[in-house]
Parts: structure tokens; sequence; C-alpha cells
């Protein structure tokens, strides 16, 4: 491959595509964290729907597939919509991609939100290592207060939002954790110092 802008750019997609193969594995062997438990024969119907798209697809094109779908978790019912950002930059390899991502409802509609608001920045990139950063921060925030009916979550995605909006840039992703620790510890949630919320 030649070593000119476009081999290079070809190389950093490559590699944040094994990337996001690797962490699909690795959410689909983890189906017993965090979140409450999802019917599996649902997750299992949705995929199978999804099969007939062409892979990659967009966040746009699976919510016209199956976006009227809705799963069930102990928390409440979810639309697919509700939980994938409806974007042409968002993009999933495999039914199993789409899968881990509504896997998670609470998390997944957060993140919705923030990859929803930042298509509205321009020359601004939400890179994967970030994006995974983000989420990792409100999988934190959902075991801290998971009997809180999620306000931890609700209140950083909303932060997030807010700075996009205002700054007209991605707060970074040490800002999110960051503020989600303030969260925390304003909320009378202790936070160690060698936990990821730990700032």
């Amino acid at each position: 491959m030649a070593d000119n802008k476009s081999g290079r750019d070809k190389q950093a997609r490559d590699a944040e595509r094994r990337q996001q193969e690797r962490d699909v594995e690795t959410e689909l062997e983890r189906g017993d964290e965090v979140e409450p438990p999802m019917d599996v024969e649902e997750l299992a119907d949705i995929e199978t729907e999804l099969e007939d798209l062409q892979f990659p697809v967009t966040g746009v094109e699976v919510v016209e597939a199956v976006g009227e779908r809705t799963i069930e978790s102990v928390e409440g019912s979810y639309s697919i919509e509700e939980l994938i950002p409806e974007t042409a930059e968002e993009t999933f390899d495999s039914p199993a991609a789409v899968r881990v991502q509504v896997e998670r409802p609470t998390v997944s509609a957060a993140m919705k939100r923030v990859v929803e608001a930042s298509t509205t920045l321009r020359n601004t990139e939400f890179g994967w290592t970030q994006r995974k950063a983000y989420e990792k921060t409100f999988q934190e925030l959902e075991a801290i207060d998971a009997d809180d009916d999620d306000e931890g979550i609700l209140a950083i995605s909303t932060w997030v939002v807010d700075q996009i909006h205002d700054k007209e840039k991605l707060p970074s992703s040490r800002a999110v954790r960051r503020e989600a620790a303030k969260f925390c510890r304003t909320n009378g949630y202790q936070v160690r110092t060698d936990e990821w919320l730990g700032i």
C-alpha cells in the first residue's frame, strides 16, 4: 500500500473496522452485564429480519427496516428507532453489531442522542475510540445508579449534547468521565480513584 494520505486513511479505516468487529464479539460474549436482561428471542428475530439487508448498512437503513419493532427489557419497552442513531454516518457491519447496539437500551438511547447531535458539527469526526469511551462512561453510570431510573445517564448525555450545541465541539472522553464523576459524587455515589469514573 502506498505511503500517502489515502493509503494511511485506508489503513486507519481497516484498523477501526477490525476493532469494531472485536468489540462486537466481546459484547456478544457478555450477555449478563449491567443492563437488565433482554428477550433473547426478540433480539434473534430482529437479527433475522436484518439479514435481508446488504451489510454494511447505515443507521438510517436499520431504522427503515426494523425501526418500529419493539424490544422489552425489565425497565420497559423500546422501539429500535429509539436506540439506533438515524444517520448515514452510523454504520453496522452485521446483524450482530445491531444486536449489540440495542442490548443495552439505556446506554443506546443516550448514545443515539449524542451521535445525532454530533452530526450537526462541521469537520468533526466522532471516532470509534471516543465513542467507546462515551459508552463505557454510560455503562458505568448504569451500574452505579441502576435503581434510580438512569438519572445519571440522562444527566450526562444531556450535558454532552449541550456542550455540542454551546461549544460546537465534542467534549473529550476525559471531560465526559470527569462530569460523570462529579454527578456521582454530588448525588452521594462513591467513586474510587481506581475505577473508570475515578478521575
